[in-house]
């Protein structure tokens, strides 16, 4: 699974795109919101692809976005055990988004991949697509 966000102003007009591939099948997935984050962009991407499986997945799952990366990997525990709190005691930002990700987290098993963006890696371009097919669909209403 190869997922990315996008945003046209940040704030403003989002995407967000998933591409999913198994056993020579691929699935797109695309959507945006009209007053949005590129953060959360990139976070309803990886909910987005980890909600359409229907059942327990072992998944490798490509992020290009260093925020998803250390937030799933490294701070998540740390907010959980501190009530949704940062280090400092600030609200985390985007938090129904992260408890919406930490929910889809726990049906699989997914070993995560950091990409650089629009370096070359076929799918992490295909999911940049997708996020941008994101950004037009809200633009065109």
């Amino acid at each position: 699974m190869w997922t990315d966000g996008a945003c046209k102003g940040n704030p403003g007009v989002g995407g967000w795109g998933t591409l999913m591939r198994s056993e020579g099948r691929e699935k797109e997935l695309f959507g945006g919101e009209k007053d949005t984050t590129n953060n959360r962009m990139e976070l309803q991407a990886v909910i987005e692809g980890l909600t359409a499986l229907k059942r327990e997945c072992d998944i490798t799952l490509h992020v290009d976005s260093q925020y998803v990366m250390n937030g799933v990997t490294k701070w998540i525990k740390g907010w959980k055990r501190n009530g949704w709190k940062t280090g400092d005691k600030k609200p985390v930002k985007n938090k129904d988004l992260w408890m919406a990700l930490d929910e889809q987290v726990a049906r699989h098993q997914i070993e995560w991949v950091w990409v650089k963006g629009h370096a070359g890696d076929p799918g992490n371009e295909a999911a940049d697509a997708l996020a941008n097919k994101g950004v037009d669909q809200v633009r065109r209403g």
